[in-house]
């Protein structure tokens, strides 16, 4: 009896999995996550983007296609959720500065990307036959678009180049635009465009914008200097304000896609590019919960109803149409206006061309109170095929020959100062800010990160406990950096002192810096015989970063570099202007630079210094520590350079002036450069 039971559950097991659609939630998950995995590798395999296979994979195992898997509430869910990871992901890759420095040009493509869909959207719907407002309102789905190939830009590494920069603030701009446009013609369809319509949606568009953009920044940099000790807390609270701002978007009556985009944009600032945090969020959007986007879009496609009636291969075929044409026209116009060649232009188009999400919102909501019809509806499914596969296949194409001067993004390859990052860790939960520093300059080189511990030998042998600890040290410091996607290589030594130690391992391993904590000042015994810091930059052969970060290092909002005169003509001075502009790039600050002059010293020409643009440079005269002190803001990371002729001991070496800013700000972050001759 007991065998027939067990039979028996097994057959109706096996009868719900062949059963279509599938319904069971394992073998629902295991297809999507096989889709996940198999189609992208098949499609660039025959060179094409694995979003595209993502697609089509739906629309084969979609409702349209073979009926396994039904659009259900889940998946629905999981969809949105992509589709908000997407776009927040497009936030957090965009920089303020660039979008502020590129802003003219993306009102004018934003203004332009909107405005050319809009006419020849609504004159050619007007010709086959439709309404002014269904005209107005598919028209307007033409002007909106989703960024669905931005995973491969950011892929080629192009995601801060001039025209990535370009076409984020001409999305944002046209497609607050066209969802204005969907409200408006819902409420003209319903009778109910009254003043108080108006009266509400602007001041509330306009205060919902400011609140984003000033206080999800502060709230965001007081959570993380109160709990960033919890990367599991981080995670969560970054999740939460996407939500809870997509969600205010809501109420504004606006898409939670406009939401999950500001969302990106206010918080980038406290998130390093290359730090585990950022690497995390990338990790989970790519993997997860975009490619679930993706399928989810091919799941709505219907290529069989466009035979059922001929007419709709006539909507169809008018409204794939404008809808290239009407996204390249923009993309040509703007580009040739901004002195762009070609293949930045193809880049912008296959970005803007794409549509999805807004697209699917407008028609949905106008299908809804019968503002179009189901013709409409399989119309802007095939130009929803089309696109989504058209924009990653032009972006992947064009992207790949864009020139590496269209990169905004500084390196230090000249330097090459991030290929061997030699850090010695004592304690990584306290040095946590110094192991970001190491693994961000090890990443921006795609170079090798080593924590060092060194064990000093004495005349008893080591204990069994110390051994431990190094290792325990070494293991927290090399997950630390698999966390953030770094190259690490370990380093346990026993040496007769800690500073012959790490001198002896920068050489044997070739490091290319070393990195030391400092804590910004010195003891009476230190000034006497010289501190562990002063013996270990006498002994190094490879520039040494002393360092100190009384707050964490996402906080930093701006790079400081303060150099005298007598510096600029040192030969270390161009190493701390590429490192500063690395530091700032990565930590996605502002950078500045000071020249203290002498009272009665010349100013040093600084003409020759390759800087991003509107860079600030100020020349003062006066005492360099009261002058330095007297411009220092909070959240800076002050940068000065140690370079100097003779080696002595720190206070030689540097001078007096880090310990007495230190001392007059100790909430500064500091980093002093020392490199060699």
């Amino acid at each position: 009896m007991q065998l027939i039971f067990w039979l028996g559950i097994t057959h109706v097991q096996i009868a719900s999995v062949l059963s279509t659609p599938i319904k069971d939630p394992v073998p629902v998950f295991l297809m999507i996550l096989g889709i996940m995995l198999i189609a992208p590798l098949l499609f660039e395999k025959i060179r094409l983007p694995g979003i595209v296979g993502l697609i089509l994979a739906g629309v084969l195992v979609g409702p349209n296609g073979l009926g396994l898997l039904a659009r259900d509430s889940t998946i629905v869910l999981l969809g949105t959720v992509g589709l908000l990871f997407l776009m927040f992901m497009a936030g957090l890759e965009t920089s303020l500065d660039d979008m502020k420095y590129n802003a003219d040009k993306a009102v004018v493509f934003g203004l332009a990307t909107f405005a050319v869909p809009m006419a020849l959207g609504t004159v050619a719907m007007m010709s086959i036959g439709y309404g002014v407002l269904p005209a107005i309102l598919v028209a307007s789905c033409f002007a909106s678009h989703t960024l669905l190939a931005l995973p491969i830009a950011s892929k080629l590494g192009i995601m801060r180049s001039q025209v990535l920069t370009t076409t984020l603030g001409g999305t944002l701009i046209t497609n607050i635009l066209a969802l204005l446009v969907l409200a408006v013609v819902v409420r003209a369809h319903q009778g109910s465009l009254t003043w108080s319509f108006w009266l509400f949606l602007i001041p509330a568009l306009i205060v919902y914008t400011f609140l984003t953009l000033w206080g999800v920044p502060r709230i965001g940099q007081w959570f993380f200097q109160r709990f960033g000790h919890d990367e599991g807390a981080e995670f969560t609270f970054v999740l939460a304000t996407l939500f809870v701002v997509s969600f205010g978007a809501e109420l504004v009556q606006i898409e939670p896609i406009i939401g999950a985009f500001l969302a990106g944009v206010a918080i980038t600032q406290l998130i390093p590019q290359l730090s585990p945090l950022m690497n995390r969020i990338q990790f989970i959007g790519n993997t997860l919960f975009v490619p679930f986007f993706l399928i989810s879009v091919g799941m709505l496609v219907n290529p069989g109803i466009l035979i059922k009636d001929p007419r709709s291969l006539l909507v169809s075929g008018v409204m794939v149409a404008v809808a290239i044409v009407a996204k390249y026209l923009p993309a040509w116009g703007a580009g040739k206006l901004f002195g762009m060649d070609f293949n930045n232009i193809m880049v912008m188009f296959g970005l803007s061309v794409a549509q999805a999400a807004s697209t699917l919102a407008a028609i949905t909501v106008a299908y809804n109170i019968k503002l179009v019809d189901e013709l409409t509806v399989n119309g802007t499914i095939a130009m929803i095929l089309v696109t989504c596969i058209a924009s990653p296949w032009v972006t992947n194409q064009w992207g790949r020959k864009l020139k590496p001067e269209a990169v905004s993004v500084q390196k230090l390859a000249d330097d090459h100062i991030g290929d061997r990052v030699l850090i010695p860790v004592a304690n990584p939960s306290t040095e946590d800010n110094l192991l970001k520093l190491a693994i961000i300059l090890a990443k921006s080189a795609n170079g090798t990160l080593l924590p060092l511990h060194v064990l000093i030998e004495e005349n008893t042998p080591i204990s069994p406990e110390a051994k431990t600890r190094q290792s325990q040290l070494l293991s927290t410091a090399e997950m630390i950096a698999h966390a953030a996607v770094a190259n690490v290589k370990p380093i346990g030594r026993i040496d007769e002192s800690i500073d012959k130690g790490i001198a002896r391992v920068a050489e044997e391993k070739q490091a290319s810096v070393i990195i030391c904590g400092w804590k910004g000042y010195s003891t009476y015994q230190e000034n006497l015989f010289g501190s562990v810091i002063d013996r270990i930059v006498q002994r190094s052969s490879v520039p040494v970063l002393v360092s100190r970060f009384p707050l964490p290092i996402e906080h930093t909002k701006r790079v400081f570099l303060a150099f005298t005169t007598e510096q600029t003509r040192e030969h270390s001075f161009n190493q701390s202007i590429e490192l500063a502009k690395s530091l700032a790039t990565e930590l996605k600050a502002t950078l500045q630079l000071l020249q203290v002059v002498s009272a009665k010293g010349k100013t040093g020409d600084l003409r020759d210094i390759e800087l991003p643009p509107d860079t600030p440079i100020q020349q003062v005269r006066g005492n360099f520590v009261r002058q330095v002190s007297r411009l220092l803001k909070t959240n800076d990371l002050l940068l000065l350079n140690g370079g100097v002729k003779h080696k002595t001991q720190l206070m030689a070496l540097f001078g007096k002036a880090p310990e007495a800013i230190a001392h007059n700000h100790p909430e500064i972050a500091m980093i002093i450069a020392y490199f060699p001759h």
